[in-house]
């Protein structure tokens, strides 16, 4: 079978990426035709080992170059960047002939369900149903994301199968007959579990307002206060580093909390670590919940949507915080620091609820997916 995937680009470091990656290798690993379509790799190399066997293709749209760029420039330049986007892909696969062609809800959503290239479509997301009404913008920006949230909808009913991450989100999107639910795989097997009794917390994820962790930082100075002797490690990159190290600096944290840049080897460091906190706003299906879990952590998070109610069962294999309850999520880390045997009771209820993500148990999800869609 000829799958292609469609995304903006293979060179971030971020959950969808690694997903993308896993996938796509194990695919081609049981004898799969897989190509990889891009917009704005831009000659960049994967973040993520990709297997050689798997075809690359760049269109070179280039959408990133608007991002800083204001709303008028955007919307004039926007449609055409899509015309053209459109164009190139038409004819790539016309020429492919690919079985199923998938989209991973980006640029590319509101079109690939037209071409008529012979090919089953199939719509993949990777974050919630909201999720555009939860970025916090205001003024006409928050016009637009509710306009695209409502054509979210209509562009998800178009294809032939579209798939969500988690049951809670599949609720949001009401009686589509197309809809599926396969959550994402462990990203990686851990034959060990951390001992938990490194004095550290991690939190991973990009630096951004999703993300939340400048809610992290000041709930951090309640657990200081506490465990001076705890220390907490935040993975990763983004536009909001230099807000977050001011926030860390003014509340006097410099010595109990670091901002360490993205590691490939993300594993070790869950395994250095005894607790996962995660304070985001909203999620698709967080790996860092599952990433931790595989590696035996007692999780600690916010409910937002979507994610956590998945992943964790409140009291057995961490806590579930109300959003914005800081005070909640100190208590419960103070909890988890102070109580050591049930740190590791946790800690082995994560490891154990870690099988149900396993990647063959996934990915066999996926080979029927395309299957039955592909005798349709």
């Amino acid at each position: 079978m000829k799958i292609v995937y469609n995304i903006l680009g293979t060179y971030n470091s971020g959950g969808m990426e690694r997903v993308l990656a896993n996938k796509a290798n194990y695919l081609v690993e049981l004898g799969y035709d897989i190509t990889i379509i891009t917009t704005d790799q831009q000659g960049r190399s994967p973040y993520f080992q990709l297997d050689p066997r798997i075809k690359n293709i760049d269109l070179g749209i280039n959408y990133t170059d608007n991002n800083n760029k204001g709303l008028l420039q955007k919307l004039l330049s926007y449609p055409q960047k899509q015309k053209k986007h459109k164009e190139k892909l038409q004819n790539i696969l016309i020429g492919l002939k690919a079985d199923i062609v998938v989209s991973m809800f980006d640029n590319d959503a509101s079109f690939i369900y037209k071409i008529k290239d012979g090919s089953k479509k199939v719509l993949e997301i990777h974050f919630s149903r909201f999720k555009r009404l939860q970025y916090n913008q205001k003024g006409i920006w928050k016009i637009v994301n509710l306009l695209r949230s409502n054509s979210d909808l209509k562009v998800a009913q178009k294809y032939d199968r579209f798939v969500v991450l988690t049951h809670e989100d599949k609720s949001y999107w009401g009686n589509l007959t197309n809809i599926e639910v396969i959550p994402n795989a462990n990203s990686f097997v851990s034959s060990k579990q951390s001992d938990l009794e490194n004095k550290r917390v991690i939190a991973v994820g990009r630096y951004d307002y999703q993300k939340g962790f400048d809610e992290l930082i000041n709930i951090w100075k309640e657990v200081y206060a506490k465990h001076p002797d705890w220390e907490l490690d935040i993975f990763g990159h983004g536009p909001l580093k230099d807000e977050l190290q001011s926030l860390i600096d003014k509340l006097g944290l410099t010595r109990t909390i670091r901002l360490c840049a993205p590691v490939k080897d993300i594993k070790q460091e869950y395994l250095n670590s005894s607790i996962l906190a995660m304070t985001s706003r909203y999620e698709g299906l967080p790996m860092t919940l599952l990433e931790a879990q595989v590696c035996g952590l007692p999780l600690v998070s916010y409910t937002c949507k979507c994610g956590p109610r998945d992943i964790i069962e409140d009291g057995i294999n961490g806590y579930l915080i109300e959003e914005n309850d800081q005070e909640d999520m100190a208590e419960k880390l103070i909890h988890l620091m102070t109580d050591e045997r049930l740190r590791k009771q946790m800690g082995e209820a994560s490891y154990k609820f870690s099988d149900n993500y396993s990647e063959d148990q996934i990915m066999q999800q996926w080979i029927d997916l395309f299957k039955e869609v592909n005798k349709k």
